[in-house]
């Protein structure tokens, strides 16, 4: 038996992100560009009442709901936390999941391009990254808060035994781009395909190191004592997703006209820059710190 034997595809995880609504509908109609020898594939639209609202969500964040205590919590009957429980049902239970890989489509109004996110620590993980990074060059990877366990994270993608997140961008929200679509499309071949050696013991040879970003911290807008936002992301900021950003350097401009720059001590990446969907939190981006992944 393969270790990996059943492969999920999910998009539409929020509803105002069609790139992975339409690929699931294509992937759907024409399942042979996602079959591999060695396992099964499914699709699966993760939330369809959001997309025909054509809303990122209708009660809550699908993507947040996915610890094992919300899970387990009967009290947590939102349209998102009651549809979170159902995916639970269908591809898990989270910690003996019948799903052993889940790809989760995701894209972003940022300047972040193909990003692979890892959603947890361990040697298949590493040895994705380097695959993809060899198929796949202008892929960035982005290990995202992997200093939690799986019952700890709340994405949507861990509730299989294995799962990462495809992020693209930038495409404005409820946008079809066909560069996203034909990106996010080749990165889950990537995946796919590396699943595929992974079970038939056919790995090409990998590079022992690959380069990456792992997640620090998200910081906000400048807002006001009574939340009111004063300024924005700073031009010399924005749109450059995975640039470093040195201490003293402008983040953000008020309305006023003022400057005002990155306190931090040490230089980081910025991510996320701008993502439309978090003004409703005021979250400017997040920081990274580039990382060294030591693939064995």
């Amino acid at each position: 038996m393969s270790e990996i034997n059943k492969v999920t595809i999910v998009g539409g995880t929020h509803g105002n992100e069609f790139t992975g609504v339409y690929l699931v509908k294509k992937w759907q109609q024409q399942p042979a560009e996602v079959t591999r020898s060695s396992f099964t594939t499914s699709t699966l639209w993760a939330n369809p009442k959001a997309h025909e609202q054509n809303k990122r969500y209708c009660d809550q964040d699908l993507n947040r709901q996915f610890t094992r205590a919300q899970l387990d919590d009967v009290n947590l009957v939102g349209y998102e936390q009651s549809r979170a429980k159902i995916i639970d049902s269908e591809l898990g239970p989270k910690g003996d999941a019948k799903c052993d890989f889940v790809i989760d489509l995701h894209t972003t109004t940022s300047n972040m391009g193909p990003c692979l996110l890892l959603t947890q620590q361990g040697k298949i993980y590493r040895q994705l990254a380097a695959y993809v990074k060899m198929q796949m060059p202008e892929a960035v990877i982005f290990r995202d808060e992997d200093h939690l366990s799986a019952a700890q994270h709340h994405l949507l993608a861990t509730v299989g035994t294995y799962g990462v997140i495809v992020e693209v961008g930038p495409v404005p929200q409820s946008v079809i781009r066909q560069d996203v679509l034909e990106q996010s499309a080749e990165l889950t071949r990537h995946i796919l395909d590396f699943i595929e050696h992974y079970n038939l013991g056919t790995l090409p040879t990998l590079p022992q190191q690959v380069e990456g970003y792992r997640y620090l911290e998200s910081i906000k807008l400048p807002v006001d004592a009574n939340g009111q936002r004063l300024g924005m992301v700073h031009n010399h900021v924005q749109d450059n997703d995975f640039k470093p950003l040195h201490p003293g350097e402008p983040l953000f401009m008020t309305f006023a006209g003022e400057t005002i720059t990155y306190q931090g001590a040490d230089t980081v990446y910025p991510a996320f820059i701008n993502e439309a969907a978090y003004y409703d939190n005021n979250l400017a981006m997040s920081l990274l710190e580039k990382v060294v992944i030591d693939v064995e």
